[in-house]
């Protein structure tokens, strides 16, 4: 995986063979990140990135000046960021080995953005969605990304906006406002 853009643009990252996890394309993320692109300014901003397995997009956030708190239950893909984000002085980079179903309850912060990417055989999507709202982890004028396979759909969720489609990959925004 490569960072797209920012201070560790072109930075080439090589997560070990032995995680079981399903980085988002180079693809998929450049036009994720072209869409936040003119929607954000990435500077200051403060993420949370659940399921983060390699810490493929925690990374392209972090390179553009944000501030990202990384979670996910499998120890090696929180070792696996933190290394990193060790090895490439990446400060504001917090890493959290947490189910996210257990993590969100407890949590209290806000953040401009959510971005979740949960297994793609997960039954629980839309419970993911409602929990992210029913904790108020967003800012008033905050987003929530879901990364999903075509068969989960979120167009009757009150707080959906707008869905976005790249090969098998599929984003859908979601908002304070729906």
């Amino acid at each position: 995986m490569r960072i797209i853009r920012g201070t560790y643009q072109r930075r080439v990252i090589q997560a070990p063979t032995n995680l079981q996890v399903r980085p988002t394309t180079d693809m998929a993320k450049e036009s994720l990140f072209n869409i936040l692109n003119n929607l954000l300014d990435f500077e200051d901003l403060h993420v949370l990135d659940l399921f983060a397995g390699t810490g493929n997009i925690s990374y392209e956030f972090i390179s553009r000046g944000s501030k990202v708190t990384a979670v996910d239950n499998n120890f090696k893909c929180i070792q696996f960021i933190h290394q990193t984000a060790e090895k490439l002085a990446m400060e504001h980079l917090k890493t959290v080995k947490s189910d996210v179903f257990q993590f969100i309850p407890q949590h209290r912060l806000k953040y401009n953005v959510i971005f979740a990417d949960p297994p793609f055989d997960s039954p629980d999507y839309q419970k993911l969605v409602d929990l992210v709202f029913d904790q108020e982890l967003l800012h008033t004028d905050g987003m929530l990304v879901i990364e999903h396979p075509i068969e989960v759909s979120f167009k009757e969720h009150p707080k959906f906006s707008d869905q976005r489609h790249y090969g098998k990959v599929n984003f859908s925004f979601f908002n304070n406002e729906g």
